[in-house]
C-alpha cells in the first residue's frame, strides 16, 4: 500500500511516498516558499537530489507540482495507486488522543483550534484542503502533534492560574513534538525488550521539546498551551515570567501581538546573540563570541534542568536518556555540555562515541555514555514521517 506523508506549513510543503508495511520511502521532497516569487523545491529520489524552481501561488498548485513529481518519477503510474493520506496537524486539543479519519467535523476542530496554533493551523488546514481536491475520494488522516502528551496526569497539564481559565477556554499544558516522541518511545521499547520504559527524551533542534515517559507513556513535557514554552529555543524564548509582557508593551508601544512575535521569532539563541542556527552559534563562540557563550550555556543549562527534573519525578528509575533532532542527533559539542552538567545525577560522557555519531557521519545513533554512567544516553534519529505514514496505515488497514 503507498502512503503519502503531508507536513504543511503556512508556506511549505513536506511530503514523501513510502510503500508499506515495508516502510520504504519512494520518494520524498520539500517545497518551499509558496506564495513567493522564489518558491522552489527540492525531490530525493534512488538518492537523487533534484531541486526545481517555480512560483507558486498556494498550496493547491504545489499538490499540482506534488503530483506531477509522483508521475514523472514514475513512483505511480495512476494516482489511483495513493491509498491514503497522512497529516500532520499541530493542535488536536483534548478531544484527539490519537490519529483520525479527516471528517468534516475534524476540519471544523482544526479551524477551531486555530486560536492555539495561529502560526501552524492555517497552513496544516491548506495542505489537507489541497490533497482533498488533488485525491478525491482517498482516506486522508490527521496525526496530531498534540495527541501523544494526552497521557498526562492532570497534576502536570493543569497550570496555577484561576481554574475557570481551563473549564472555559482550554487554557492548560498540552505538548507538541508528540508524534516524534511517540516515534522514539515506540523504538526504546523495542531495543530494551519492555513496554514500561522509563525516559527522558530530549527532541531539541530549532524547536525544542523534552519528555517525560513513564511506564511507556508520556508523564510529562516541556511544551505548554503553545510551542512557546519550555526550553529556549533557535528563535523562541521558552519559560519565562510573563509579565515581562506587559513590561515590554508598556516600556516600548508595541503591542500583545508584537511582543509575541518577537517572543516566538526573535528570542531564543538568535535573541541573545544575533544567530538561530546552533552551529552559526558554536561558530561565534569559537570566535569568542561573548553572547554566543552565554547562548550555549543558557542552552545546555536548560536542557540540563528538565532532564533533572524529570529524573525526580520518574524517582530515578530511568532506563534511558534519549538525543534526537537536529540538533542533539548531530551536535557532539552540545550533547558534551548538557551531559557534563549532568554529572550529579553520575551521567558521564563517553567522548569517542559522542564524537562518531551524526547525521552526517557513518554512525547515525548508538549510546555516548561511558560504561561507568548511571543512566544510559542514547542517540537516536527521530523519523515523524514514518510515524504519521504508520498511523494513516494502520487506519487504512482497518476501515
Amino acid at each position: 500500500m503507498k502512503i503519502l506523508c503531508v507536513n504543511a506549513g503556512s508556506s511549505s510543503l513536506k511530503f514523501q511516498v513510502v510503500e508499506m508495511p515495508e516502510e520504504k520511502v519512494l520518494i520524498s521532497g520539500y517545497i518551499e516558499k509558496i506564495g513567493q516569487k522564489d518558491c522552489f523545491w527540492n525531490v530525493k529520489v534512488n538518492g537523487e537530489k533534484i531541486r526545481s524552481e517555480k512560483y507558486l501561488k498556494n498550496h493547491s498548485e504545489a499538490a499540482k507540482v506534488l503530483i506531477d513529481e509522483l508521475l514523472k518519477n514514475k513512483i505511480v503510474e495512476d494516482l489511483s495507486e495513493i491509498k491514503a493520506i497522512g497529516h500532520r496537524v499541530l493542535h488536536g486539543g483534548e478531544k484527539y488522543s490519537d490519529s483520525v479519519e479527516i471528517t468534516d467535523e475534524v476540519i471544523k476542530d482544526i479551524k477551531d483550534l486555530t486560536k492555539l496554533g495561529p502560526l501552524h493551523h492555517p497552513g496544516n488546514l491548506a495542505g489537507i484542503t489541497a490533497m482533498q481536491e488533488a485525491f478525491p475520494g482517498v482516506l486522508n488522516v490527521a496525526v496530531f502533534d498534540t495527541a501523544f502528551h494526552q497521557t498526562m496526569p492532570k497534576k502536570n497539564y493543569i497550570y496555577p492560574v484561576p481554574y475557570d481559565w481551563y473549564t472555559k477556554y482550554g487554557v492548560r499544558k498540552y505538548g507538541f513534538h508528540g508524534t516524534s516522541h511517540k516515534y522514539i518511545t515506540g523504538e526504546m521499547k523495542k531495543r530494551l525488550n519492555k513496554d514500561d520504559v522509563n525516559l527522558i527524551i530530549c527532541h531539541v533542534g530549532s524547536g525544542a521539546s523534552i519528555a517525560c515517559i513513564k511506564d511507556g507513556k508520556c508523564y510529562d513535557t516541556t511544551m505548554g498551551l503553545t510551542p512557546l514554552d519550555g526550553l529556549m529555543m533557535g528563535t523562541r524564548c521558552g519559560a519565562i515570567d510573563p509579565s515581562i509582557i506587559e513590561f515590554v508593551m508598556q516600556e516600548s508601544g508595541k503591542t500583545i501581538g508584537e511582543v509575541t512575535n518577537d517572543l516566538n521569532k526573535n528570542s531564543g539563541f538568535l535573541g541573545v546573540c544575533g544567530e538561530a542556527d546552533c552551529r552559526d552559534v558554536e561558530k561565534l563562540a569559537n570566535e569568542d563570541n561573548e553572547n554566543a557563550i552565554l547562548a550555549l550555556d543558557m542552552y545546555s543549562d536548560r536542557i540540563a534542568k528538565y532532564i533533572a527534573q524529570y529524573y525526580i519525578e520518574l524517582e530515578g528509575k530511568v532506563d534511558a536518556i534519549v538525543f534526537t533532532a537536529g540538533v542533539l542527533e548531530n551536535g557532539s559539542y552540545m550533547r558534551k555540555l548538557v551531559i557534563d552538567k549532568l554529572s550529579p545525577l553520575g551521567v558521564t560522557l563517553n567522548e569517542e562515541m559522542n564524537d562518531k555519531i551524526a547525521g552526517f557521519k557513518e554512525i547515525h545513533e548508538g549510546i555516548i555514555s561511558d560504561p561507568y554512567s548511571k543512566i544510559n544516553v542514547m542517540v537516536l534519529p527521530t523519523n515523524e514521517e514514518i510515524m504519521i505514514v504508520k498511523d494513516t496505515f494502520n487506519i487504512a488497514v482497518n476501515m
